[in-house]
């Protein structure tokens, strides 16, 4: 071979191997969201709240009772075990099920019946991705957590409670002025100027205050309205003992600052 003609043979082959291997290193990488994949290929038949709701036609059992059913009997102790245990027995179950592998007692088996194959509907990949998601979220201690959440919420006043989840607490203190009135402050009121005050927004109601306040009408029943004036009306006779925050989910919204 001619010396120009071998050092061309040789140059296009440098240049060929770069070529692969700089669409190799260009090729991106997919990223699986474990959380999305699960509500997209699972959520059909399987309810996925924490805690969950009960159906009477459930075609399937909660998936926070599976996670927890598959760590108690997989006797699952340390973290680690989610890549050796946990994860490659969903990999292998929802393509491969059968009721020998399944770690469900009689009775679900029999209220439910083996789950149907997956195959052709999602991929090993996505498996992997929805199973770390699954071992990950579904923990019993932030089931705990979030119960003691539940049992400190549900033993709040009625009207407190109307006051949370509306975002009141936002704005508003118990005893003290923040960005708007404390409740102290506002039980000073008439009660029905405090209902159509809520109803209809506070624009005009309070000096000195620059902060507008919503009209709550299309969110709150009369019988909301009732509930949350008389809370209001108990915060100036006594001295209420205010929930730390972390206990108790605020529900928040937008003020408006008129000047």
């Amino acid at each position: 071979m001619h010396k120009s003609n071998k050092l061309l043979f040789i140059l296009t082959g440098v240049f060929m191997l770069l070529l692969l291997s700089g669409c190799e290193s260009g090729r991106k990488k997919v990223h699986y969201d474990g959380e999305t994949l699960l509500e997209q290929k699972c959520a059909v038949c399987h309810n996925l709240k924490m805690p969950p709701n009960t159906y009477e036609d459930e075609k399937a059992p909660p998936m926070m009772a599976v996670v927890f059913h598959l760590k108690d009997f997989m006797k699952i102790t340390m973290n680690d075990e989610k890549y050796s245990k946990f994860i490659p027995f969903v990999q292998d179950y929802v393509i491969h099920p059968s009721a020998k592998k399944s770690y469900c007692d009689k009775e679900s088996l029999k209220t439910y019946g083996v789950m149907p194959s997956q195959k052709g509907k999602v991929t090993k990949e996505e498996l992997k991705a929805i199973a770390s998601y699954m071992y990950d979220y579904y923990d019993q201690q932030k089931y705990l957590k979030q119960m003691q959440k539940k049992a400190a919420f549900d033993a709040l006043p009625k009207g407190e409670q109307l006051a949370r989840r509306n975002g009141c607490f936002n704005c508003h203190a118990l005893d003290k002025s923040v960005i708007a009135p404390s409740f102290a402050q506002i039980s000073k009121r008439d009660a029905k100027e405090i209902r159509d005050t809520i109803k209809n927004g506070s624009q005009g109601k309070w000096k000195g205050f620059h902060v507008m306040m919503p009209a709550f009408k299309s969110r709150m029943t009369e019988k909301d309205l009732y509930t949350l004036q008389k809370w209001i009306g108990t915060c100036s006779s006594k001295t209420q003992k205010a929930i730390p925050a972390e206990n108790i989910k605020e529900t928040p919204w937008k003020v408006k600052h008129v000047i």
